[in-house]
C-alpha cells in the first residue's frame, strides 16, 4: 500500500500534530505533504520524515504570518500530485481536506473541525481582528469565497473521520457529510496518579497555547480574586498580556520538558478547562493523571466528563461562573483511580488500531468497487 499523509501546516505542535505523529507511527514510510513546515516550531518531531512543502514555504515570514495568505493556501493545497499513491490520509482543520486526487487514489480525511473562522466564528473573527477599518469591511467578501471553496473541498474526500461527535454534528451541518468518529490519541501510559502519601501540590493547573479562544483571561480574573495558586504551562500570543494582568499567585511556566509534564498534572488539585474545544486532549491527559477537571460546559468535553465523578462544569464563560464552581470544589470528593479509568478509552494504541483498520477496510472496498466498474 502506497500511502501519503497531508497536514494543513506544520508550524506548531498541538493536538492536530499529535494526530499526524500517530499517523506516522502507523505508516512509518509515508511521505508528508504540508503547506509550510518549521522543524524548530514542531520541536523536531518530524525531522526524519520525508516532508514535501508548497510554494508558500519560500514566502518571507510565511512560517510566522501564515494567516496572511488564506487565498494562496487554497491554490497551494491543490498543487500537490498524489497520482503515485493508493491512499491519501489527510489531517485537516482547514485546507488539507481540499487536496485533489485522481479516481484511482482513495482519500480519507480526518477532520478536526470545519474551518472555524469561516463558519461558527466568522463574525467574531471580523470583530476581533486587528486589521485597519477598511480591510475589515472587505473581510466578509473574502470569507464568502472561502466558505464556497471549503464546502466544495469537503466533497472531495471519499470518507471523513471526525475527531468527536461534536465535530461530526458540525460536519453534517456545514458540509452535509456523514462521518465516523475516532477520538484523537492520548498517550495515557505516560501519565500517572500521584500516591496519596506523597506531597501533592496545592495548585490548580492549565496547559495549552496562550491564545484568545482558550479563555485564560477569565481564569486569571477568577484566581486574582481568589488568591489561590495557579500554574499555567504553555506559550502563545497572549502571554505578555496575561502576565501583566496576573497577580503573584499565578505562575507562568512556559513550555516544560515532556518528561516533566506528567508530574505537574499528577500533583495539581484540579485542572481548569475554560474553552470550547472540538476535543480537549489536555483535559483527557489530566484525567489520565487521576485529576478532576473543572470545565466550561461547551464543545465536546461534556460528552466525556461526569459531573461530580470526574469533574465539575460551569455554564457561562465568565470569571464569576468559574469562581462560583471553584468555591464549591472539594478534592476529596473524587476518586483518582476512577477518573484515570475513564481516560483509558482514548489511549493512542486504540486510536492507531482503529485508524489502521479503517484505512485497510476502506481500501479493500475501494479496490473491489474499481474492479466492479471495469
Amino acid at each position: 500500500m502506497r500511502i501519503a499523509l497531508v497536514h494543513d501546516y506544520l508550524i506548531q505542535f498541538g493536538g492536530a500534530e499529535r494526530v499526524l505523529k500517530c499517523f506516522t507511527e502507523i505508516f512509518p514510510d509515508a511521505h508528508i505533504y504540508t503547506l509550510i513546515y518549521d522543524e524548530e516550531l514542531t520541536h523536531g518531531f518530524f525531522k526524519n520524515k520525508n516532508i514535501h512543502t508548497s510554494f508558500l514555504q519560500k514566502f518571507p515570514f510565511s512560517r510566522r504570518k501564515h494567516q496572511a495568505f488564506p487565498l494562496l493556501m487554497l491554490l497551494a493545497i491543490e498543487q500537490f500530485d498524489f497520482s503515485a499513491y493508493d491512499v491519501v490520509l489527510s489531517d485537516s482543520a482547514s485546507y488539507a481536506k481540499g487536496i485533489i486526487t485522481g479516481s484511482d487514489t482513495l482519500h480519507i480525511s480526518y477532520i478536526h473541525t470545519p474551518t472555524r473562522y469561516i463558519w461558527d466564528d466568522c463574525q467574531k473573527y471580523v470583530r476581533d481582528s486587528r486589521f485597519p477599518f477598511w480591510i475589515k469591511k472587505l473581510i466578509p467578501l473574502a470569507l464568502n469565497y472561502l466558505r464556497l471553496w471549503d464546502r466544495s473541498a469537503a466533497e472531495r474526500p471519499d470518507m471523513i473521520i471526525a475527531n468527536s461527535r461534536f465535530v461530526a454534528r458540525r460536519i453534517k451541518k456545514y458540509y452535509d457529510r456523514d462521518s465516523v468518529v475516532v477520538h484523537p490519541p492520548v498517550d495515557t501510559k505516560k501519565f500517572y496518579i500521584e500516591p496519596k502519601s506523597s506531597a501533592r501540590g496545592n495548585y490548580f493547573l492549565m496547559v495549552g497555547r496562550l491564545i484568545p479562544y482558550k479563555r485564560y483571561d477569565i481564569v486569571i480574573e477568577a484566581f486574582n480574586r481568589l488568591g489561590w495558586p495557579l500554574k499555567i504551562i504553555g506559550r502563545g500570543t497572549e502571554m505578555k498580556n496575561l502576565r501583566q494582568r496576573a497577580k503573584a499567585n499565578i505562575e507562568f511556566l512556559g513550555r516544560v520538558k515532556d518528561e516533566d509534564l506528567p508530574r505537574y498534572y499528577a500533583q495539581c488539585r484540579a485542572f481548569i478547562f475554560p474553552q470550547e474545544e472540538d476535543f480537549g486532549i489536555v483535559a483527557i491527559e489530566a484525567m489520565a493523571s487521576g485529576r478532576p477537571v473543572i470545565a466550561y460546559r461547551g464543545g465536546d468535553i461534556p460528552e466525556h466528563l461526569e459531573e461530580g465523578k470526574t469533574g465539575m462544569f460551569f455554564n457561562e464563560q465568565t470569571s464569576e461562573a468559574l469562581e462560583m464552581v471553584l468555591r464549591k470544589f472539594r478534592e476529596e470528593d473524587y476518586d483518582p483511580d476512577y477518573i484515570r479509568a475513564c481516560s483509558l478509552k482514548f489511549d493512542k494504541e486504540i486510536f492507531k488500531r482503529k485508524i489502521k483498520e479503517i484505512v485497510e477496510r476502506k481500501l479493500a472496498e475501494f479496490k473491489k468497487e474499481k474492479e466492479f466498474r471495469k
